[in-house]
């Protein structure tokens, strides 16, 4: 019976974490062109609902019902399976991010914020994460096509260059908390502001929020689906739910690296200062979270796009040594303040 009802509580748990990182997303691509929309000086979604609310429905019926079309020539075994390869790392990393502190008890069942606290949750994260460039790369050499072709290889070199330094930048905090665990992390910041890990690891914060963007394909980073260059990159050739699949995949991974870096840098749940607590850690989270959001749509409306080159010279040549010499820097101050 404890087991039934252990099972039980994951699968609701699963659920509801699923419903509403989906729901986010769903709502994350209105917000994104209401901002665009008045960062440009125009509306934005109005027509579908009141002030286009429902603008995320109507697009995603129109997505469902579409005509699915495989081009000639494609391996469509893996032109199909493509597009899940991308989502679900993209989703699977949620299962250890802590979104608050309280459980929540309804009958027997209780909640927790977190779906499950693994002792190396930020290697559980990178791992599966890595995962979505085998999607994207596949996906681009299955279309039969030039510009899918380019965008995949693009994408692959992005990952690689960045996905070191981004790996590299979280060693800083994984330092200073003494663990790999996302919740221990997050209670290491406890207490205020000045305890959060952004105030000690500026340098890598900075890092990692650089190589975030890159990691998710985002302006000023989004080589791979380029438009003046590759039409759309490596979906130029997808479209109906497959193409609604890189969507989804390419907005969760967003609020993914923003979780992490609210998790690895502000503190998560904390609130900022010590006579706060008394809003729900909840809050403070998707605040956090939402501030990151802001950041990336910001920036796509502000920042040109870089040539490749500039891309990998920077990844390599700037952003690398800078990981490493932070981490010499921070493991020795550590080994000296704890002997």
């Amino acid at each position: 019976m404890d087991a039934m009802l252990k099972l039980v509580v994951i699968l609701v748990q699963i659920g509801g974490v699923l419903g509403v990182v989906l729901l986010h997303v769903a709502y994350l691509t209105y917000l994104e062109r209401k901002v665009l929309g008045d960062m440009q000086d125009r509306m934005g979604p109005m027509e579908v609902g009141p002030h286009g609310l429902l603008q995320p429905i109507a697009d995603g019926l129109k997505l469902f019902f579409k005509e699915d079309i495989i081009p000639a020539g494609a391996n469509k075994i893996i032109f199909s399976a493509a597009p899940i390869l991308v989502l679900i790392p993209a989703l699977i990393g949620f299962a250890v991010v802590p979104f608050g502190r309280d459980s929540i008890q309804i009958g027997p069942l209780e909640l927790k914020p977190v779906i499950t606290d693994i002792n190396v949750g930020i290697l559980y994260i990178l791992a599966f994460a890595s995962l979505g460039a085998y999607g994207i790369l596949l996906g681009g050499w299955a279309s039969n096509s030039k510009y899918s072709l380019l965008g995949g290889l693009r994408s692959a070199a992005q990952v690689i260059s960045y996905e070191l330094s981004l790996g590299l930048a979280l060693v800083g905090p994984i330092l200073l908390s003494q663990s790999l665990s996302m919740v221990k992390m997050t209670e290491a910041q406890g207490g205020g502001f000045w305890k959060w890990f952004i105030i000690v690891q500026p340098i890598a914060f900075v890092i990692y929020l650089i190589c975030a963007i890159a990691e998710t394909n985002r302006l000023p980073f989004d080589l791979p689906e380029a438009e003046s260059e590759l039409v759309a990159g490596f979906f130029t050739e997808y479209s109906g739910m497959r193409f609604a699949f890189f969507f989804l995949a390419e907005y969760a991974n967003m609020i993914l690296v923003s979780c992490i870096a609210t998790v690895a840098f502000l503190g998560g749940w904390h609130a900022p200062l010590p006579f706060l607590e008394f809003i729900p850690p909840v809050v403070w989270f998707i605040g956090k979270v939402y501030l990151f959001l802001f950041f990336y749509i910001w920036l796509r409306a502000t920042v040109p796009r870089l040539r490749f080159d500039q891309l990998m010279a920077f990844g390599w040549k700037v952003m690398l040594p800078l990981a490493l010499a932070n981490i010499l820097v921070t493991s020795t101050i550590v080994y000296f303040l704890n002997r």
